[in-house]
């Protein structure tokens, strides 16, 4: 069968600053899917609209393509408003563990599919792994029994939803193009319009730890990602989230999970609880719920956790038994007396994952014990010698490469000097 278009035509398009047409990125994302279009001649099309970009018309043609070359799933037969929460990740963001069923006890069913950790931010199925017997995948009966009878499911998505994504994530990852914003909006758009969610809150991290970390580059990813949402018919609406610090006190697998079950009982550190509560009361408007129940009242009264604890044993997870612990442990203590006034998301987040919390590459194993555990906060008073941190590995010959990721990760003063923080919601931007 002769093809349409020639690679090389469209590739030159836009390296000289030129739109494709709808037709061109129809095809190309078609012909790469069936393997037609090969890697090399894909990789100078990624560069060259990292490059060059892309207008919200071809943006959103190319969010299309891949959300065509698999399945859509579809919710009709709940019988309740579907919707989903998508954060582009960051150090200690386990936000989704309670989120998911908080929302659900508020009378929304969240069909939350996600995903694993690279890099210096985790996954949440890794840090679900933990659980002993929970699984992450399912079939789309089994999401679909799941979301019937807990109003919650956290699984991996399967492969039939956008595999054009999952074979362009792989690409991007290699030829250093997983910057761009069109190619990261229309990533994670695809998945989520893919998977029939009725209304969708996006939440983007900014700050050191973020994978955006200027302000301005997260605000114009939420707007393209809100635009893409809106014109696919999802409701949809993002917050921009401070990520210049750890979130709550942990940063590992099996460390959040139980950070998580703190936070669904009532307790867990404040940032966290601030940010789930405020991220469930925007999920249940978009979705058009006004439940009696107000999402705080549902963490205090325990039905946050009954929702939690159905949703792990109904995916096979033993909500009651211990979580995994790590072998070894270190702790990090303050050099000086004074205020806590900084502390380096980014290099927190790369010193849990040399202890081997996250992975370096696709399908590597992590540790569910691995992590830090944070003592004190910025704004705390510290004297020298206080724990601050507690590193854990099974592998203790991590330590000292997790030790030199921390090396200037906190600064503490005694002079009233203060850093300037990111407010924890920098921007809401609506469609």
């Amino acid at each position: 069968m002769a093809e349409l278009f020639a690679a090389v035509e469209i590739i030159a398009a836009k390296r000289d600053k030129h739109e494709i047409s709808d037709p061109q990125i129809d095809w190309i994302i078609d012909a790469y899917t069936r393997g037609v279009v090969a890697d090399e001649q894909m990789s100078a099309l990624l560069m060259a609209i990292l490059l060059n970009g892309m207008n919200s018309r071809e943006i959103s043609r190319w969010t299309d393509a891949m959300i065509n070359s698999g399945e859509r799933m579809e919710w009709s037969a709940l019988d309740r408003p579907t919707v989903d929460k998508h954060s582009t990740g960051g150090v200690g963001d386990k936000i989704t563990l309670p989120l998911a069923p908080l929302v659900a006890a508020c009378g929304a069913a969240v069909p939350q599919l996600s995903g694993r950790g690279l890099g210096h931010t985790g996954g949440t199925l890794d840090k679900l792994e933990s659980i002993p017997g929970w699984r992450a995948s399912l079939s789309n009966e089994e999401m679909l029994s799941v979301l019937q009878t807990c109003g919650a499911v956290i699984c991996a998505a399967g492969t039939g939803l956008a595999p054009a994504d999952k074979k362009l994530y792989a690409l991007r990852d290699v030829t250093a193009t997983v910057e761009a914003i069109p190619l990261i909006a229309s990533s994670i758009m695809s998945k989520k319009i893919a998977e029939g969610t009725g209304a969708l809150v996006l939440d983007v991290k900014t700050g050191v730890g973020a994978f955006m970390s200027d302000p301005d580059r997260a605000r114009e990813l939420a707007r393209t990602m809100v635009e893409l949402g809106t014109r696919a018919g999802v409701k949809t609406l993002a917050l921009v989230t401070a990520m210049d610090i750890p979130l709550g006190l942990t940063a590992g697998n099996a460390l959040e999970v139980r950070e998580s079950v703190e936070v669904l009982a009532g307790g867990g550190p404040s940032d966290v609880v601030e940010l789930t509560v405020l991220l469930a009361r925007e999920m249940l408007q978009a979705a058009g719920v006004k439940s009696d129940l107000d999402p705080a009242d549902a963490l205090k009264n325990g039905t946050a956790m009954d929702h939690w604890r159905r949703m792990i044993s109904a995916q096979g997870g033993d909500p009651d038994a211990a979580l995994p612990v790590a072998k070894e442990s270190m702790e990090i203590v303050a050099d000086s007396d004074g205020e806590l006034i900084d502390m380096n998301a980014m290099k927190v987040g790369i010193a849990a994952w040399r202890l081997g919390a996250g992975r370096s590459r696709q399908g590597e194993k992590v540790q569910a014990g691995a992590g830090i555990e944070i003592h004190a906060k910025p704004g705390a008073l510290v004297r020298e010698g206080q724990v601050i941190f507690t590193l854990h590995t099974d592998e203790p010959d991590r330590f000292a490469r997790a030790q030199e990721a921390l090396e200037g990760a906190l600064r503490i003063s005694n002079t009233g000097q203060k850093v300037a923080r990111l407010p924890l919601i920098v921007d809401r931007i609506e469609g």
